[in-house]
Parts: structure tokens; C-alpha cells; sequence
């Protein structure tokens, strides 16, 4: 099986058995650089899909919570290196698949060819990169593809239907609908105005469909469950996380309603 096709089905069979997927996002050595490995293994014991932010000076996607962790993270020294020596050194105790969000400049960086062979050792699965138009993506994609690994690719309310059927063909493992303009972290809850949306992109792609920015109660997750596979969770983990709450119950309690 290849490495996007156990996203693809570790997702759905969530959704087939809990009614809803969860995919909890949270920021590699945030709080503390020691904590990164046992928050992975907890983690990927109730999420379905573990979503691993790599720490980057201007993460312009991410509200102030995402962005707070993120140059914490930086300067505790994490980098892309570290993190795959991490995960390689709890590998054995993670049960979920892994997908790394990253923007564009970590993953130059790193090196196209380095990263799909040193992710396809660490069992990571997938990238998201918010800020790589899919235009510009093609030499990403050709290196990841080699080794079996995707690119998943995000869509928002503004995004027309004829780009949104580019988009859901064009990615792998997931289709990541964003589920309002702007940035991640909103307090003020989702709108019951994503129904359409939602409904809109799964009959489009042949992928699951999971939905983040804005994700925080039990009510947004079980909202979106009845238009979406997945629900994707991150500043409200990573506050839970800053606030040395107990993540397992946080998580746990997401799919109660």
C-alpha cells in the first residue's frame, strides 16, 4: 500500500466506525522540546491522522496561538532534522499515519530528494504546504511520488468550482477544506453556512474530505461529521497543550456530543 493510501484509509474507516475522522494538528517541540516524542505517541492514539506542524519564522496561514508555538519551537531549536530523528525514535509506539504541514522554505531547505527518502524512513505519509500553489508544486510532487508520499491540497470558500476539481484531482490522501477566510484559531465557532461548502467538495473528490480552521468543541467536529469525513483540530489542542491540560481527554472529548 502506498504511504497516501494509509491516510486515505486509516480516515475512512474512521469515519465508518466513530462517524466522524479526527485529525489533531499540533507544533513539533512545543511547549517543550522534551515533550514532542510522548505527545506524538498520545496523540496518534486517538487521532486517526497526526498532523505535525514544522516550526517556521512566518507561518502566514496560522493565527497567534499557531504562530506563539511556532517561534517557541524555533527557538528551542527544533528543526526538520530533529524532528525526524524524533519520530524515528518512538516509531514503534505511534498508531496513527503521519502528515507533516510545513511551508514551502523548511522543505527547499531540506532538499526535494533528501525529504522523500528521509520521510518514507520516518513513516510519514503526507505534506501539507499552504503556501505552494499547485502550479508551482510539480517538483515537490515528483520527489514525494517516488517514494509514495502526497501532497494534500486545500481549498477554501472562495476557491471556484472548476480550480476546487483541480485541486481535489490533483491531491493525495486527503482533500483539506478550510473552512473560513483567513487564519487558523478563530474563537467564534464554524457556520452552519459550511454545510453547502462541505457537501459541494465531497461529491467532487474521490478522496475523504476533512475540515479544519476554527475546529474547537465537540459540536464543530460532530457538525462537521454530518458533511465531511474528518475534522481537523489545532489551536485548540496546541492552547491545551501550552496550558499543561491532559490532551487524551481533550481529544477523547471531541467526538462526545
Amino acid at each position: 500500500m502506498a504511504s497516501h493510501e494509509k491516510i486515505t484509509l486509516s480516515l475512512q474507516q474512521a469515519k465508518e466506525n466513530r462517524g466522524v475522522a479526527l485529525v489533531p494538528f499540533f507544533t513539533a517541540g512545543y511547549p517543550h522540546k522534551e515533550s514532542f516524542p510522548q505527545a506524538l505517541i498520545d496523540i496518534s492514539k486517538i487521532g486517526d491522522v497526526v498532523e505535525i506542524g514544522i516550526p517556521f519564522s512566518d507561518p502566514m496561514a496560522d493565527g497567534m496561538t499557531i504562530q506563539r508555538s511556532s517561534h517557541v519551537a524555533l527557538q528551542n531549536g527544533v528543526s526538520l532534522s530533529w524532528i525526524f530523528d524524533q519520530i524515528d525514535s518512538v516509531s514503534a509506539s505511534i498508531e496513527a499515519p503521519l502528515v507533516m504541514m510545513s511551508y514551502l522554505n523548511p522543505l527547499l531547505a531540506f532538499g526535494y530528494e533528501n525529504l522523500a527518502e528521509r520521510s518514507h524512513k520516518a513513516g510519514v505519509c503526507g505534506f501539507i504546504v499552504p503556501d505552494l500553489p499547485l502550479e508551482e508544486s510539480y517538483e515537490l510532487r515528483k520527489a514525494l511520488d517516488k517514494k509514495d508520499l502526497g501532497v494534500i491540497q486545500l481549498v477554501t470558500p472562495a476557491t471556484p468550482k472548476k480550480r476546487m476539481i483541480q485541486l481535489c484531482e490533483a491531491s493525495k490522501g486527503f482533500v483539506y477544506a478550510v473552512t473560513m477566510t483567513g487564519i487558523t484559531g478563530s474563537e467564534t465557532g464554524l457556520s452552519n453556512n459550511i454545510s453547502s461548502y462541505l457537501d459541494e467538495i465531497k461529491q467532487i473528490s474521490n478522496l475523504p474530505v476533512c475540515a479544519g480552521f476554527g475546529v474547537r468543541s465537540a459540536d464543530d467536529v460532530a457538525m462537521i461529521g454530518k458533511h465531511a469525513t474528518g475534522a481537523i483540530v489545532g489551536s485548540a489542542l496546541v492552547e491545551t497543550m501550552e496550558s499543561a491540560q491532559d490532551i487524551g481527554s481533550f481529544l477523547s472529548g471531541l467526538r462526545e456530543t
